[in-house]
C-alpha cells in the first residue's frame, strides 16, 4: 500500500481512506491475509487512528474485511448467496434432511415485546424457543430462535422430550402437523449480541442482518422466526432462484 494526501478531499477522510484501502485489498492482498496493524496503516496513510478504525469499520460492513478473535483483520472472501425465500425450505416443521437448518437445542422462555405482538400472545407468556443454526461449507452463517406458542403444539408432551436437541425435534415435528398458509419476511441491519456472535464465530456487536420470518397456518400466527446471518460473508436472496429474478440484501 502507498501513501496517500487526505488534507484536501472534501469527502470525509474515513470514506476516501475506505476507498484507497478498498483498491489496495483488491491489488495487494489475498482473501484470508492478516492486514497490517492498526498503526502501521494509521502511519503508512498518515491519518489519526480513529479515521483508521471508521474506514475498517465500514469495510466490514460491506463485506471486504472480518475480525477473528485471536487473528486479528482478515481479507474476506466474497460472499455467500444465501437463500431464505426457497419454497423448499420456507417453513420449519418440514424438518427434513434437505433442510438448511439444524436445531441445537430448546427451552420455554418470555419472547421480545416485539416477537410477542407478533405471535399475539400475552408480554409476559413463556413459549417454546427452539434455537437452529445454518452451516455453508462447515461454517456458521446465521443462527436463529424459533418462537413456537402452546397453541402450535397442543400434542407436545413433556415425556416425549424434557430437553435439548431431542425436545426440538420434537417441536418441529408437531409444528409439521400445521399446514403453513403464509409468511412475512422483514429484514434489517443490527449488531451482533453476545450470545449470537459466540455461535457464529464473530466478534460482539459485529453487523448482522437480521430476518424475522411470520408463519401463518389456520388463520393465526403459528410461529416467528429470528434469524441473524453473518452481515461479512452473506447475500441474502428472496424469491424462487429459479424464477428469474432475485432481491438481494447484504
Amino acid at each position: 500500500m502507498g501513501t496517500t494526501q487526505l488534507e484536501s478531499v472534501p469527502e470525509p477522510k474515513y470514506w476516501h481512506l475506505k476507498t484507497v484501502l478498498s483498491d489496495a485489498l483488491d491489488s495487494e492482498f489475498a482473501v484470508g491475509e492478516i492486514l497490517p496493524n492498526e498503526r502501521e496503516l494509521a502511519a503508512r496513510f498518515g491519518v489519526a487512528r480513529a479515521t483508521l478504525r471508521q474506514a475498517l469499520e465500514q469495510l466490514e460492513l460491506e463485506g471486504r474485511l472480518q475480525r477473528r478473535r485471536g487473528v486479528g483483520t482478515t481479507v474476506a472472501p466474497p460472499r455467500v448467496g444465501v437463500s431464505v425465500g426457497d419454497p423448499a425450505h420456507s417453513w420449519p416443521g418440514i424438518n427434513d434432511t434437505a433442510d438448511p437448518w439444524r436445531p441445537v437445542g430448546s427451552d420455554e422462555a418470555t419472547p421480545p415485546p416485539a416477537v410477542a405482538r407478533l405471535l399475539g400472545t400475552e408480554p409476559d407468556r413463556t413459549t417454546h424457543v427452539v434455537r437452529r443454526t445454518r452451516l455453508a461449507h462447515g461454517q456458521p452463517l446465521a443462527a436463529e430462535l424459533l418462537y413456537i406458542p402452546d397453541a402450535s403444539v397442543p400434542h407436545l408432551s413433556s415425556i416425549d422430550a424434557p430437553g435439548g436437541t431431542a425436545r426440538a425435534r420434537t417441536l418441529l415435528r408437531e409444528l409439521a402437523r400445521l399446514e403453513l398458509e403464509g409468511q412475512e419476511q422483514a429484514v434489517e441491519l443490527g449488531s451482533a449480541r453476545a450470545e449470537d456472535a459466540k455461535e457464529l464465530d464473530r466478534l460482539p456487536g459485529s453487523p448482522v442482518l437480521i430476518v424475522t420470518t411470520r408463519y401463518y397456518a389456520q388463520g393465526r400466527t403459528a410461529a416467528v422466526a429470528v434469524a441473524t446471518y453473518r452481515a461479512d460473508t452473506c447475500r441474502l436472496t428472496f424469491g424462487d432462484p429459479s424464477g428469474g429474478m432475485q432481491l438481494l440484501a447484504g
